[in-house]
């Protein structure tokens, strides 16, 4: 209490100081305006009187309006155009109701018609001049410019402030020499003093000619190929690159734009930000029971996040994790207290657990996210992956339908795209069951296709951080092989999306950009740890494991693909599937895995999907 006393005494009394040096600048500005218009010479005396009578006007009238437009609200500190705007009105309104009431009392006898002028504007000067005089002295003359010498690329607004920022912070972490912008207009002009030097081109010349120490990318709009192009400009002459905070973060106030961060392999392979129709993925999953199979994996626990802040009824997490299920509840029930949550141990291969967990919670929406995805480990494990892939995808299926669920949406995968090894097909069986189950049911299923996601649970991206963190070296198994990527959140939001968009038995591909080599994604990993490819970290290329394919495709040739009212998300028409034939392959393949009878179930898998090209490694898809 005595603190908050204390600070609105300080403050009231700077307030009454800076009043006090404004209402000396009156009396000032209004001698000033006479010593001009009689050309800076000796006021005659028929002038004097009136001169010195209308003060007693002029100091009362324009300190009221000095007060009434909020002169003493803002700080010299941070003196900018609004503080110069209300200054202007302050003035204006000051000297016409002054000269008002002067009219009235003397009818300006004695007083010439170009002092108010005068007056007027240096009064407008000796107001703002102070202010900014003081910023200017805060922002580049209390502390010396030393730090790391920065080149900024972007000469906008994000720029702008960057640099602003940079200016006054009184460490002086970094001294920024320069801007590049490929905007031609900008060269050679100066942002808070510091010259555009040129385009982004001329990155590896300034460097050198400016001995510049780092390079800060300050263009919020850039895409990932603009990031990689500038980032190789800097690699060129072997300087770091940063970049400023994410958007979200400065919005939400957790830092400033003048924290600057390295940058992240998300910004080098991450796409242009997805616009979604959130009212109507809210209204289509507000309110709602929504269950998520898998809930502790890299899809799954992503998913859950953000559903929870969807406000839905109940949020249902299945997972057959103990830890993994542990950790998702704890953050869910720690980031949303309200939500009504509910998290269970559950196999989806066990059908009587599933057809219990139904019964008890009847989940309105289903995001199947339960997989079994490593390619080479599955390849020699043909029984487990059946079971959970595709004998799992059936349970918790004909669940829902049973149920008279709303929706049903399979997460699968670019692998199940001719696939070429056992994790793919079965997720292509999986595909085909919940299509082919739409026809029957009144449950919406709805398949949602992707590819690579960076970051997850077993992905190359956590294997190559690893590697490089023990000193390498890096393994790659192909220097061709390439991948589509896309960054956890932004697979979940098109995920939803897809979700209030399917009207049932929809395949959904996720538009993933252009594939990246995953030679040129260690490259980058090794460069961003501050180390230099086959200098300071080996990369080892090991041969393609079995049934890895050197390029993944995200539809069928038969299937069709078609726009929809989302720019990122296409349509593929699904093949239908005589429903009692299938329904014969799955039996038969519940008494293959219940015996163990791998040969058989390779042999199931190939009949239901005859693209499947087993024994074809790294065969061109």
């Amino acid at each position: 209490m005595k603190s908050h006393l204390t600070n609105l005494l300080n403050k009231a009394r700077r307030a009454f100081v800076v009043a006090l040096v404004d209402l000396a600048m009156i009396p000032v500005a209004w001698l000033g305006g006479y010593w001009l218009r009689f050309n800076l010479g000796t006021v005659p005396d028929e002038f004097l009187a009136t001169m010195w009578q209308a003060l007693w006007v002029l100091v009362p009238v324009q300190g009221m309006t000095f007060w009434y437009f909020g002169l003493y609200r803002g700080l010299w500190r941070f003196a900018s155009m609004p503080d110069l705007v209300r200054i202007l009105k302050a003035v204006a309104v000051g000297v016409l109701s002054s000269f008002i009431l002067l009219f009235l009392w003397t009818r300006l006898h004695a007083i010439p018609r170009s002092v108010p002028l005068f007056y007027a504007m240096l009064l407008v000067g000796l107001l703002s001049g102070p202010r900014f005089l003081y910023r200017w002295l805060k922002d580049f003359r209390l502390y010396p410019l030393d730090g790391q010498r920065v080149l900024v690329a972007g000469a906008g607004r994000a720029g702008e402030m960057l640099v602003r920022d940079l200016l006054r912070d009184y460490r002086h972490t970094y001294q920024p020499v320069g801007f590049v912008d490929d905007e031609k207009r900008k060269w050679g002009r100066e942002i808070h003093g510091i010259r555009v030097l040129g385009g982004c081109d001329r990155i590896p010349q300034l460097v050198v000619s400016h001995q510049v120490e780092a390079v800060i990318l300050a263009i919020p709009s850039a895409t990932s190929r603009e990031i990689r192009r500038l980032a190789e400009l800097a690699e060129e002459v072997g300087v770091p690159v940063r970049t400023l905070p994410r958007i979200e973060d400065l919005m939400s106030g957790r830092v400033g734009v003048s924290e600057l961060r390295e940058l992240s392999i998300e910004d080098l392979l991450g796409r242009e930000p997805v616009s979604l129709d959130w009212p109507a993925i809210h209204a289509g999953l507000d309110g709602r029971r929504v269950l998520v199979t898998g809930a502790g994996g890299s899809i799954g626990s992503e998913l859950c996040r953000q559903l929870a802040r969807l406000g839905p009824a109940e949020l249902v997490l299945a997972e057959n994790g103990e830890f993994n299920l542990y950790a998702i509840e704890l953050e869910l029930r720690r980031d949303h207290p309200d939500l009504s949550l509910r998290a269970h141990l559950c196999d989806v291969r066990d059908a009587g657990a599933v057809e219990a967990l139904f019964g008890r919670y009847r989940p309105e929406v289903v995001f199947h996210a339960a997989a079994y995805k490593h390619v080479p480990m599955l390849e020699h494990q043909v029984r487990e992956a059946v079971a959970n892939n595709v004998l799992g995808t059936r349970n918790v299926a004909e669940a829902a339908d049973r149920h008279g669920c709303s929706e049903f949406v399979l997460i699968s995968t670019d692998k199940a795209v001719n696939p070429a090894n056992v994790m793919g097909t079965t997720k292509r069986v999986a595909e085909l069951f919940c299509q082919n189950l739409d026809a029957r049911s009144r449950t919406r299923f709805i398949t949602v296709r992707f590819g690579n996601v960076l970051g997850s649970a077993g992905s190359v991206v956590p294997l190559f951080r690893q590697q490089i963190e023990r000193g390498g070296p890096v393994t790659v198994t192909h220097p061709e092989i390439e991948r589509y990527f896309m960054t956890i959140p932004e697979a979940c939001q098109l995920i939803m999306q897809a979700a209030v968009m399917g009207k049932g038995g929809e395949i959904f591909v996720l538009d993933m950009g252009e594939p990246v080599k995953i030679r040129y994604l260690a490259e980058q990993m090794i460069r961003l740890a501050g180390r230099e490819p086959g200098k300071d970290i080996e990369i080892v290329y090991t041969g393609l494991r079995p049934g890895e394919k050197l390029f993944e495709e995200l539809f069928h040739e038969q299937e069709a693909l078609a726009a929809t009212s989302h720019e990122k998300i296409l349509l593929a028409r699904y093949r239908e599937v005589d429903w009692n034939i299938l329904e014969a392959r799955f039996e038969e393949m519940a008494r293959a895995s219940a015996a163990h009878d791998e040969a058989r179930l390779r042999a199931l898998l190939e009949g239901l999907v005859p693209e499947y090209k087993k024994d074809t490694p790294g065969a061109a898809a």
